[in-house]
């Protein structure tokens, strides 16, 4: 089996949404940091870019990566995007190398959809890329997800990601299991775990 996003209309449907919780309360933890990293921010898979700028408005520099061409290209049209402290990368994620000492990460509901045989690479990059101190926020899918019959994406179960945040201390860890809908209206079984964690 093989999903295939509708990019094009997900980013409609979308557009104007506000950041998600996940970046949000990251941004909270790193505002009471007694000893705060620079501002250098990574958003992994940023779409249209409700979570780049918001990083923006708050002084935050940003290297914001997307697999498709159309989602900078939206982005980087946004009237409300302060294009100053940006960078943008067409990249997918199985060819994804990341800058050192970088002090925020934030993955939106991106990470499920790396080809599984490169996700032990991808997470090993975004742990080596982050700083001591520095933060992960974003979402992994659970293995009871109605999507985990697709074989293009990658799934875990609940040890699974307590084995892969073992460099971080947890800040926060929400599991989601309900029936839902997706952003374009369809039918879906949510397993989701949302993260915020601070790399030791």
């Amino acid at each position: 089996m093989n999903c295939e996003p509708r990019w094009t209309q997900y980013y409609e449907a979308v557009a104007g949404r506000p950041p998600r919780p996940t970046l949000v309360k990251a941004l909270a933890a790193y505002a009471q940091d007694a000893n705060p990293l620079p501002k250098f921010a990574v958003d992994l898979g940023c779409g249209d870019g409700r979570d780049t700028v918001e990083l923006l408005s708050q002084g935050w520099r940003v290297l914001a990566i997307d697999g498709e061409q159309e989602a900078i290209a939206r982005l980087r049209q946004r009237s409300d995007c302060n294009r100053l402290y940006l960078e943008t990368r067409v990249q997918r994620f199985e060819a994804l190398t990341l800058p050192p000492d970088v002090s925020l990460i934030n993955a939106s509901f991106c990470l499920p959809f790396c080809p599984p045989q490169h996700f032990v690479h991808l997470w090993e990059e975004i742990v080596v890329a982050l700083a001591p101190g520095g933060r992960f926020c974003g979402q992994l899918f659970g293995d009871q997800d109605s999507w985990a019959a697709y074989a293009d994406m990658n799934h875990h179960s609940r040890e699974q990601v307590k084995d892969l945040l073992t460099p971080f201390t947890v800040e926060w860890l929400e599991e989601e299991n309900h029936p839902g809908k997706t952003a374009l209206g369809e039918d879906k079984h949510w397993h989701i775990f949302n993260i915020v964690a601070c790399k030791r």
